[in-house]
């Protein structure tokens, strides 16, 4: 199985990050960063971040260095920007204005260091009538559109955790844009500042979902269209034991596997006949109830059918395909564990997380510095 480099040998070694410590999408971000070989300090506050786990359990922290400072006193500003004069990068999550009154704004930034590239991670973004409002994950998706999307039609909307806005319409965004922007930095000598709203992700990711909407194939109502459980072969449905299985056979060769072994071939020669959708649901739904989820796992195993057990989170490291490929968020939390209390200071003031936390990401894998 190939690996990932070791801590300090990925592609981005060389690149150095200053992280505003906060929650969410902006400490994701920067642990992709470090992920990725970046050397990133993270900046943290007296007191914490307020929703923030335990640090000796938050896996965002893990590849960091970190050093505690009061931006809110006179040597605070001042040993940020210390930090920003040698950094390629620097990533802060606080509401427009708030890093421009504790003096770590973009114009104080820049005028130390005119190649850094600024990445600003917030919900609304930097302007707007709602920039400086409060807000968070499920109410970005509200306002996008997105959330409407998700669940079936006649039930609220299903909040899809804070995966969608937070981290796929937040943090991988930000970080898209900064290494573009660092990119630009290396060739012109020129830093840039990124606005990386999640209102603005998350509408993005909507992009595929917008044109077939425009093209008439998607009806603007949830729990209707053919990716978001309106199909009957594109859902989950409950098992004998209260567990459940993943379906989602689109293709025809797939779906023909897919109806042999469930057992229905014959009832429905014309899987499209969307006036008997209602009545291939109550079939498919009738054959999972005949067996648990290990046997139905079994009886789909090994095959092209696109078909999978709805794991838990702790269920799914011990999947074979998880565990061959060390997707395993419970190996972060563990070493995480082991490096607590064993840190020591660096020349510079920041803290070592400890080698044991330094574990490559999956994304890694492969990739040779």
């Amino acid at each position: 199985m190939a690996k990932g480099p070791t801590p300090g040998h990925g592609p981005l070694t060389g690149v150095r990050v200053v992280e505003l410590a906060g929650i969410g999408p902006g400490p994701f971000a920067a642990m992709l960063l470090a992920d990725l070989g970046a050397d990133v300090v993270r900046v943290d506050r007296p007191g914490g971040a307020g929703l923030g786990i335990d640090p000796a359990s938050d896996l965002t922290n893990r590849n960091k260095r970190s050093v505690l400072l009061d931006l809110k006193r006179d040597e605070g500003p001042a040993r940020v920007l210390d930090l920003v004069e040698r950094a390629d990068i620097l990533v802060e999550g606080y509401r427009p204005g708030v890093a421009e009154r504790l003096g770590v704004g973009p114009g104080a930034c820049l005028a130390r260091n005119p190649q850094l590239v600024y990445g600003r991670m917030t919900g609304w973004g930097q302007d707007g009538p709602l920039a400086e409002r409060a807000g968070h994950d499920i109410a970005y998706l509200a306002l996008t559109g997105t959330l409407s999307m998700i669940g079936r039609p006649d039930e609220p909307p299903v909040v899809p955790a804070n995966l969608v806005g937070d981290y796929a319409g937040g943090s991988l965004y930000l970080v898209v844009g900064v290494l573009a922007a660092l990119q630009h930095a290396r060739a012109h000598g020129e830093g840039q500042v990124v606005d990386a709203a999640i209102v603005d992700g998350a509408a993005h990711l909507a992009t595929m979902i917008h044109g077939m909407l425009a093209a008439g194939s998607w009806q603007d109502r949830r729990g209707t269209n053919l990716l978001d459980g309106g199909c009957p072969f594109y859902g989950t449905y409950a098992t004998s034991d209260g567990g459940h299985m993943a379906v989602g056979p689109l293709e025809e060769k797939f779906y023909a596997e897919f109806a042999a072994l469930l057992g229905i071939a014959d009832a429905f020669p014309d899987r499209w006949d969307l006036a008997r959708w209602n009545e291939l649901r109550a079939a498919v739904t009738e054959r999972f109830l005949s067996r648990t989820r290990a046997e139905w796992t079994e009886v789909f195993d090994g095959t092209d059918a696109c078909v999978a057990p709805v794991l838990s989170l702790t269920e799914a490291p011990h999947h074979p395909h998880l565990a061959a490929r060390s997707t395993r968020g419970e190996s972060f939390a563990a070493a995480l564990h082991t490096a607590a209390g064993a840190s020591v200071p660096a020349d510079d003031g920041t803290t070592p997380e400890g080698d044991a936390a330094r574990v490559a990401a999956p994304l890694l894998r492969g990739t040779q510095a």
